[in-house]
Order: structure tokens, then C-alpha cells, then sequence
């Protein structure tokens, strides 16, 4: 039996013209498992027939549609200022694309370290301190592991992506209280000193000072229940948040879709019809060290008609915001004085109930109350939304929880209306899905809104609209910050009226609630008002 004929050598040694065979064979195999010839013939034979006038765009084109899909190659993260000057976090997504690292976009997220009901004069050197420790972990996260985390991974597959970020957060919380429970054990070993035994061991009155009487109470008031503790932020917690919000935003782009859209399908597949989430603006904001009456408004709030379309809503906003701005400052010396007078007049949570009662009846146009109650009046919210929640919303901002507290526990036995939901620290895009699809079905209304220093990011409105939100509170239409969101809503109505896709709000409908016993540990909510 003859053996086959020897490659040509070509002036190459015999070693090397196998070599050269071999390498020959092995590039041959790996153009036939990549479908190279096939695909070649294919578009060669049909770009004749085509005859475009741009050869090689057609063929880029082509070839374009076989390509490997974007995936991320990394992130980084910078140090931004938000509107209140302080620190916070931006994360670049960069992704190969066609075998290039390109640059896809930025994305910067509220820094939120502490609750602004909680604030105080002598609080605030300690939680500026906080959210800068806060940022500067973050920053070390996002160029660290969170970096060698998502590489690879595609920004489409938004779930997965904030399962990894969830999970990393979770083990950092962990290895945290671990942390303190070696510290707590290392403290109750070292032995306490000796303390001097005082020979005073009774008190020396003062002969000259007469003891005080206690004053006779006509009629004894139910004890005030003292304030819940403020939710702890986890220091670095906003580059969850930051770079979930990253990475939907870089789907989007390279998917050339919009983000109310790519959320909308993440909740569900997105419908015929979307509806714009209906505005809550403030007119009036009263401030926190405001005395007497101004304690019970914080804001008040505008809410247009339901049937309204957004920009006729917020040019009608706009013109009472003006009006009222005129009103304040020719009117600012009487205002003073009137609300001067109430200073220094409290109330008890019992008698509070009448005062709204009272203010609901004189003015049927007020269809929601903010946070009419502290969270840890729990009677008497209830006996107000069973009095009341025939007529208007009842809704949570300070005295609600943070989403990702609704996650763990779940809304409980709600007594609320509605919740007011920020995006801020570990809540990720998915946990905004998971949590809107709760609140839908316990007849719970969602209303996203602003952290105290926000930044000029407008994702909160295409989260909004993507999940079907009742209502979106912005605040005052002013400062870039805010105005920025109101003009991406702006957008989204006239995007989605282009596609005949712009749906209409329906007429409010104010869930009731019934004079039932309830559970005094179960989820609770805690003064604002709607007009």
C-alpha cells in the first residue's frame, strides 16, 4: 500500500512543511465551525443581485448581524457632587462591541445617607461624615469587585446582573454584623474597672428649696408612644443602586429603545397603551423649623385632573405656582403674623383626628394626606383611615419603609393608600419591579419620587411610567434637578403619542378600609397634604 502524496515543501524543511500543513488544516476547520465559507458564499451571491452602492458598508452590515452580543468589559466609577454639594457616585458602563471596548454611558445616583425627619442641628457634621465614608466605599466597590463581578455579562440580562449586585451586598452585610459580634465578644472579655465606692450613699436635700406638688391633670391623656428609631444606611450601599441603574441605561442604548420601555418589559410584557403617572407638584413648602400651624403642612401639593394630558397638567401647575408666588410676597408681613399667633399650640395624636376630619369636610377638594400622623400612632392612623379613607388617599412618605424593607417583609397589613418610593443605595431596577407588582396586588399605590439631594439623572420618570405609577412626586417645578425630570416626562407623552400608545388616567378611586382589629406589630406607616 503506497502512501498519499507528501505536502509541496516549497523550499521548507520536511518539519517545517508539516507544520505548515497542520497550521493549514486547523485554520481551515476553525473558519468551517464559524460557518465563514458558508456565510461568505451567501452574501457574495445575494450582494450581486442587490448591487449596493456602499460594497463593504453592505458587507459590514451583513456580518453585523452575526456578531457576538454587547457584554460589559468593565465599569468605573467617579466621585460627582449632587445638588446639595455633596458627594456621590457616577459609574461609566464600557462594553465590547464587535471585539472594541467602547464607552456606553454614565450614570450618577443620590448618595442618601440619612432621613431628613430624623435631621437635626447637631446630627448633621456626623451624617455629611457618613455619606462622604459612604461614596468613598461605594467608589472602592465599583472599581473593585463589583468591577470583576458583572464582566462579561450582558446589560440586557438585567436580572441577572442585580442578582450578582444583591448578592454581593447581602455578603457585605454579613461579614458586618460577624465583624460585630467579634467586637462585642472582645469587649465582654476585658474586665471593667473597679469603681470607688462613694460614702454619700444618700442624697443631701436642700433645706431652703420646698418639694414640688404635682399639678392635678383634669383628664389623664393616652401616653406618646417615642419615636422609632431612623433606618441605618449601610455605608457604600448607593454602588448597588448606581450601577444596577447603569446597566439598564446601557441596555437601552444599545438596544436603541427607551428605558420606560426596557422596564416595562421587565415587569411585564409592555401594553398597547401606557399612561403618563399624574404629577404632584408643591406649591407651598412650609420647612421643618417652621412653628406653630406650619407644622402641620410641610407641602402643600397640587394634583391635576386625571383626564388632563401632562403638559397641559404642569402649564396649569406652573401658572398657580406663579400666582402663588405673587401672592406670597405681597402678602408676606400678614402671613408672618397670622401663623405667629399659633405658635407654641400642640396637639395630641386623639386630637388630631378631628382636626382633619374637620379639614376634609371644609375642603372636599383635598383628595390625599401625606404622612398625616407619626408611624408610631398606629391607633389612631387607624381609626383616621377608617374615617376618612372614603374620601381621599392615604399615603406614606417619611413613615414609609425603604424598598428593599418591603422586600424582606412584605407590605404587611397595610393601612395606607400609597406609598412614596425613592431610588436610592441598594435598590436595584429589579427591586423597583418586584416591589411595584406587590403594591399592585394589595390595591397599593405606588408613587415613585426625589431624595433630598438629588442630581440631574431623570431615570425616576421612565421608572415611573414603565411600572404603571398612579402618581410621580417631584416637588416645586424648579431647580435643574427637578425640572429635568418633569421635562423627560415631557418626552415619554410626546414619544408615546407618536406611537398612539398614550393612554388616559383613570378617575381616582380611594380604597376603603374597615374598622378591623388589627395587629400592632405588623407594617404600619406613620403632615402633608394634596389639594
Amino acid at each position: 500500500m503506497s502512501a498519499g502524496p507528501a505536502p509541496p515543501t516549497n523550499g521548507r524543511s520536511p518539519e517545517e512543511a508539516r507544520d505548515f500543513y497542520q497550521l493549514k488544516q486547523r485554520a481551515a476547520e476553525y473558519y468551517r465551525s464559524n460557518l465563514v465559507p458558508q456565510r461568505m458564499q451567501q452574501v457574495l451571491n445575494s450582494m450581486f443581485y442587490d448591487n449596493p452602492d456602499d460594497v463593504y458598508g453592505h458587507l459590514a452590515n451583513y456580518f453585523a448581524s452575526f456578531a457576538k452580543p454587547a457584554a460589559i468589559s468593565r465599569i468605573v466609577g467617579k466621585e460627582k457632587l449632587d445638588s446639595a454639594g455633596q458627594r456621590t457616585v457616577q459609574v461609566e458602563i464600557l462594553c465590547t462591541i464587535k471585539n472594541l471596548e467602547k464607552s456606553i454611558c454614565f450614570t450618577t445616583m443620590s448618595n442618601s445617607c440619612h432621613d431628613p425627619n430624623y435631621t437635626t442641628f447637631d446630627t448633621m457634621d456626623k451624617e455629611i461624615e457618613l455619606k462622604n465614608l459612604s461614596a468613598q466605599i461605594a467608589l472602592e466597590w465599583i472599581n473593585g469587585p463589583l468591577n470583576s463581578l458583572i464582566k462579561g455579562l450582558l446589560p440586557a440580562n438585567q436580572t441577572q446582573v442585580d442578582k450578582f449586585l444583591s448578592e454581593y451586598f447581602q455578603r457585605k452585610v454579613e461579614e458586618d454584623e460577624e465583624q460585630k459580634k467579634k467586637d462585642a465578644e472582645v469587649e465582654e472579655v476585658v474586665p471593667e474597672p473597679e469603681q470607688s465606692v462613694s460614702t454619700n450613699t444618700v442624697p443631701v436635700l436642700d433645706k431652703k428649696k420646698k418639694p414640688l406638688k404635682a399639678k392635678k391633670s383634669i383628664a389623664p391623656e393616652k401616653p406618646i408612644k417615642p419615636r422609632e428609631p431612623a433606618e441605618k444606611c449601610f455605608p457604600g450601599a448607593v454602588a448597588i443602586g448606581v450601577v444596577s441603574l447603569a446597566v439598564a441605561k446601557a441596555a437601552v442604548k444599545l438596544q436603541n429603545t427607551s428605558l420606560f420601555l426596557h422596564i416595562a418589559s421587565l415587569n411585564h410584557e409592555p401594553p398597547k397603551e401606557m399612561r403618563m403617572p399624574i404629577p404632584m407638584v408643591s406649591l407651598l413648602s412650609c420647612g421643618k423649623s417652621s412653628g406653630g400651624k406650619l407644622r402641620l403642612m410641610k407641602e402643600v401639593i397640587a394634583v391635576p385632573k386625571h383626564n388632563l394630558g401632562y403638559k397641559q397638567s404642569l402649564e396649569m401647575m406652573m401658572a398657580f405656582q406663579q400666582q402663588i408666588t405673587k401672592w406670597m410676597f405681597s402678602q408676606k408681613s400678614l402671613e408672618k403674623e397670622k401663623y405667629e399667633i399659633l405658635t407654641g399650640v400642640f396637639k395630641h395624636p386623639d386630637e388630631m383626628i378631628e382636626l382633619y376630619t374637620s379639614l376634609i369636610e371644609k375642603h372636599p377638594s383635598i383628595i390625599g394626606l401625606i404622612d398625616p400622623l407619626r408611624k408610631e400612632d398606629e391607633e389612631q392612623w387607624y381609626e383616621l383611615c377608617h374615617l376618612l379613607s372614603p374620601q381621599c388617599y392615604f399615603l406614606a412618605d417619611g413613615a414609609s419603609k425603604s424598598i428593599d424593607k418591603f422586600i424582606t417583609s412584605g407590605l404587611g397589613e397595610n393601612r395606607y393608600s400609597g406609598l412614596i418610593l425613592k431610588h436610592t443605595n441598594q435598590t436595584t431596577i429589579s427591586d423597583f419591579v418586584q416591589v411595584a407588582k406587590l403594591m399592585e396586588a394589595q390595591d397599593c399605590r405606588f408613587i415613585p419620587s426625589l431624595t433630598d439631594a438629588e442630581t440631574l439623572d431623570d431615570s425616576i420618570a421612565d421608572i415611573a411610567v414603565g411600572l404603571g405609577a398612579r402618581f410621580i412626586k417631584l416637588g416645586g417645578l424648579c431647580h435643574g434637578e427637578r425640572v429635568a425630570k418633569y421635562n423627560r416626562l415631557l418626552a415619554i407623552e410626546e414619544e408615546l403619542a407618536q406611537r398612539g400608545a398614550l393612554g388616559q388616567a383613570a378617575e381616582h378611586q380611594f380604597p376603603v378600609f374597615s374598622e378591623e382589629e388589627h395587629d400592632p406589630n405588623s407594617a404600619r406607616p406613620g403632615s402633608e397634604q394634596l389639594d
